[in-house]
């Protein structure tokens, strides 16, 4: 079983030329409205990779809550410990260029209110996961990794954004995964500053926890227990990047669950995360199991 403890929103995103530059207005053709959330996004995906997934996490009482979790009930994620509270869905206002790269400013709303005590009664245990986003205070999330560690469940924190990771809470992750600004802000906080994000996974590695790097177009590096594993980013035809790295988490924490060690983890990972660029917005992608073995296969000819 695989618990997701985090963030659900619901996304506007907008298609533009080019991002806009600080204090500039542009304007694009049209909008989309749907489900978004780092925590219920890598819970959709682990859900679409085979693993049994509850989510935890809250939203409002408004309309905006059901367009959120639509996508999770029909990946078959469990909703039962979602709260609804009196505060507004969290929202998230993307534009996206021809490039396909993005920017995001978040509303956090309900999330603020996502309770650790939720999991109290999920039966966490050995053989278990709990996944974490930095989309919820730092306290909720150091708060539910102990809990779940205490438990004997295994651990991933994905410290995006940073804002959202408390460094003192390092010894109760097993798997920390991180983009490469994030990695080196991590090790910043260790005290460990390095130059590169290879360098600084292998850092937070030598610290005591298993280390994961999203370089995008440049692949994946993981470092567990003083040994370097990479995987080289799958030739795919890019809509947009929306959401990658959290198929990535979902993908990787799914495979995991199933029983593949960490290479074979990141590999499919790795597959998650490029399949969900091949389609529009944070869930418009495929990353379901058959798409991830189908891209792992092709690699291997």
């Amino acid at each position: 079983m695989i618990v997701v403890f985090g963030s659900v929103n619901v996304d506007f995103v907008t298609r533009v030329a080019a991002l806009p530059a600080p204090g500039e207005t542009v304007s694009g053709p049209s909008y989309a409205v749907m489900g978004g959330g780092k925590g219920a996004n890598q819970a959709w995906a682990a859900a679409l990779g085979g693993a049994r997934t509850v989510f935890v996490g809250a939203v409002g009482r408004d309309p905006f809550a059901d367009m959120a979790l639509a996508d999770l009930v029909a990946a078959g994620v469990d909703l039962s410990a979602v709260t609804r509270t009196d505060a507004p869905t969290g929202a998230a206002f993307i534009t996206v260029d021809e490039a396909g790269e993005n920017m995001i400013a978040v509303a956090s709303g309900a999330n603020l209110l996502a309770d650790p005590a939720s999991l109290l009664g999920l039966g966490l245990g050995p053989g278990d996961t709990l996944l974490l986003q930095g989309e919820l205070s730092a306290a909720a999330s150091a708060s539910a990794a102990a809990h779940a560690k205490a438990a004997g469940a295994r651990v991933v924190f994905n410290a995006a954004p940073v804002s959202g990771f408390d460094a003192s809470c390092l010894s109760d992750i097993d798997i920390l995964v991180v983009n490469a600004s994030e990695a080196l802000a991590v090790a910043r906080l260790l005290g460990t500053p390095e130059a590169d994000p290879d360098a600084a996974a292998r850092a937070i590695d030598a610290a005591g926890t298993a280390c994961v790097v999203t370089l995008g177009g440049e692949g994946v590096i993981g470092w567990w227990s003083g040994v370097r594993r990479k995987v080289e980013a799958f030739p795919i035809s890019v809509v947009d990047t929306i959401g990658a790295g959290d198929a990535f988490c979902g993908g990787f924490t799914a495979a995991l669950d199933r029983g593949y060690g960490f290479s074979g983890a990141l590999l499919r990972g790795a597959a998650a995360g490029a399949a969900a660029c091949t389609g529009p917005g944070a869930r418009g992608g495929s990353p379901d199991r058959a798409s991830v073995e189908r891209l792992v296969g092709a690699t291997a000819l």
